[in-house]
């Protein structure tokens, strides 16, 4: 109302006086009013009044914020001596738009008409210089600012900063930081943020910790940076300070993105389900962002039925493909291939054209699931019907299909014939396939591909080192073992933990460590075995890759990580409570089957979540189907 009383007031005054149209765009711009302000445009033309540079400027910047750069574009063409205002106003609307290609053009042509850039210009093509990853250019642009003695601006400063780290050059960006006299809170955090890119934790803590006032995006880009770097305690921690009643900085939806996958990471249910409510409490409980990466949350902590809610719930506003694909991925983990197939073709009945992710998840659904012939028929199609080129992700997922079944022969055909070069995850999944059926020609080609494109992978020699146990073939055991120590590799650890009343418990393979292991081991050793080897257990020493007795054997299966985090587990929680383990390895196929005896016995449902997949056991059961 204020905008169209100031548009009255003054056309009245002198509708032909050029001067007086500026204070008008200015004042639609940003309050998105295109057909007013294209009616103040045909005004003008029909007195034949043309932009000068500064009219032309506060037009370029009113059609831009308003969703017509062609516009905008057409306005700044049109003035025949621009101005430093009228540049700056096309290059904030190219940057605002993603062009930063055209944004850098348009400054140069700037600097070539001899128009000097100022401290609103710089931040904008710097900007750009970040997005195009251009360390070249950006420092060419430092060079200009640094011309016109722009460097101790603190706008200029704090973008310098930014477009270094954002390039990749954290030493420039601190040389910078610490020179600068001024420094506002966005130099701090995106120095923070670099940081915690290039995995300097210690820097970034030091910074967090030295700022004098944090804001919101201080805060997040710490929460956040711990959840990528895998320190998902940090980030909870960090996040529970936010939310203490003294603190003056609370969450919003963005560092609530941010925290929820450490919760995923730790498989903290609990503590996921209390951001949940605090999202909820907040009002942030229907935003389409929030309850897609809740429902990511959900299932890798999981809980398929309320991560299936969270989708209910997003479907219900806003057909996205972040969320279908989320879905999709989440039924291939927890093994359910022929709901991962039904939920694909809701997506494509829905109208949405599936991408890589879409596909990547879908067939590894139909890999953990043995749905060869539906896996094979959607990868054949791909390029045909949805114009997707197949990716090395692809074909480890077909590799990975065709492994699991035996069919290896065809599987390493397949790589022969693909048209990239073939990855680790490739080699890595023919490799898994010949432990699980024996086949020790292929092992052995898969496993010296490994050793040269993973020569530091430890596991890849271990997984060799289980298919010569198999087969008896203790020298060549003893021969990588003896590899792996020449070269100062040790095998990963298998460990599992379990949460209990909001705190994780985290147990490595024969620990004694814990406080309750006396309770733990009176439990695996004496109740568990008696219970479990009536019902008709038999202990698959296989799964031990030492030459020793069947006796040492047997006790060595007896305290594997997981068979530890259950005992816990039962000791701690009541009856009928669910028991959610992960295991940082491939659950072993002991252990796969006294889980489902102890489901039976002790009427409870286990959850473990291994490095692969979910394994849901209930009344002596597994919902992979002992397929895995």
């Amino acid at each position: 109302m204020r905008t169209r009383t100031l548009l009255k007031s003054l056309l009245v005054q002198d509708p032909n006086c050029i001067s007086f149209y500026a204070p008008i765009f200015q004042s639609l711009t940003g309050q998105n009013l295109l057909k007013l302000g294209q009616q103040v445009h045909a005004q003008m033309a029909l007195r034949g009044l043309e932009p000068n540079a500064f009219l032309g400027a506060k037009m370029v910047a009113m059609y831009a914020s308003s969703d017509d750069l062609d516009s905008a574009v057409n306005i700044f063409h049109r003035v025949n001596n621009p101005s430093t205002l009228l540049y700056n106003s096309i290059i904030r609307a190219y940057t605002l738009y993603g062009y930063s290609e055209k944004t850098m053009e348009i400054y140069g042509q700037m600097h070539r008409l001899g128009l000097k850039g100022d401290n609103f210009t710089y931040p904008f093509v710097l900007k750009c210089c970040a997005n195009l990853s251009s360390i070249w250019l950006g420092k060419c642009v430092h060079s200009l600012s640094l011309r016109i003695g722009l460097e101790s601006d603190m706008y200029v400063g704090t973008s310098l900063i930014d477009m270094y780290v954002k390039c990749g050059e954290m030493s420039d960006a601190r040389s910078l930081f610490d020179k600068m006299t001024v420094r506002d809170v966005s130099s701090w955090n995106a120095l923070i943020a670099g940081h915690m890119k290039d995995g300097e934790i210690c820097f970034a803590e030091d910074l967090f910790r030295r700022m004098l006032c944090k804001n919101i995006v201080s805060w997040t880009a710490m929460i956040s940076g711990y959840t990528q770097n895998g320190l998902a305690e940090q980030a909870l921690v960090l996040f529970d300070e936010m939310l203490r009643k003294d603190s003056e900085v609370k969450p919003n939806w963005v560092t609530i993105m941010s925290v929820l996958p450490a919760c995923a990471h730790s498989a903290a249910l609990e503590r996921g389900r209390q951001i949940h409510n605090f999202a909820s409490r907040i009002g942030l409980d229907s935003n389409t962002s929030i309850q897609t990466a809740l429902l990511a949350m959900y299932a890798k902590c999981g809980s398929l039925s309320d991560a299936r809610q969270c989708f209910e719930r997003v479907h219900q506003t806003e057909n996205s493909l972040v969320a279908w694909n989320t879905m999709i991925t989440a039924y291939a983990s927890h093994g359910r291939g022929s709901e991962a197939v039904s939920t694909f073709e809701d997506m494509i009945g829905a109208g949405l054209q599936p991408d890589n992710i879409t596909f990547t998840g879908l067939l590894s659904g139909c890999s953990h699931s043995g749905l060869v012939d539906v896996g094979l028929k959607y990868f054949n199609c791909m390029k045909t019907i949805y114009s997707i080129e197949p990716r090395v992700e692809h074909y480890a997922c077909v590799v990975d299909l065709l492994g699991r079944t035996g069919r290896l022969v065809e599987a390493i055909d397949l790589v022969s014939k693909m048209p990239m070069q073939a990855g680790p995850s490739i080699w890595g999944a023919l490799l898994s396939a010949c432990r699980n059926h024996h086949n020790l020609e292929i092992a052995e080609i898969a496993a010296r591909k490994l050793f040269i494109l993973e020569p530091d992978n430890s596991g890849n020699y271990v997984l060799l080192s289980n298919i010569y146990a198999d087969a008896g073939m203790w020298k060549e055991v003893d021969d990588l073992r003896a590899l792996l120590k020449s070269k100062g590799m040790k095998k990963n650890p298998g460990c599992s933990w379990i949460e209990v009343n909001g705190k994780a418990h985290l147990f490595l393979g024969g620990d004694t460590s814990h406080p309750q292991a006396k309770e733990i081991y009176e439990v695996l050793l004496e109740e568990l075995p008696n219970k479990i080897k009536a019902a008709g257990y038999v202990p698959d020493t296989s799964f031990v890759l030492h030459d020793v007795s069947e006796e040492e054997k047997e006790h060595n299966l007896t305290t594997h990580s997981e068979k530890l985090a259950i005992a816990f587990g039962l000791l701690n929680t009541s009856p009928g409570v669910v028991l959610r383990v992960t295991k940082n390895l491939r659950i072993c196929g002991d252990c796969h089957t006294a889980t489902k005896l102890i489901s039976r016995i002790y009427g409870r449902e286990i959850i473990v979540r291994d490095l692969n997949r979910f394994h849901h056991f209930r009344d002596g059961c597994c919902s992979c189907g002992d397929y895995w």
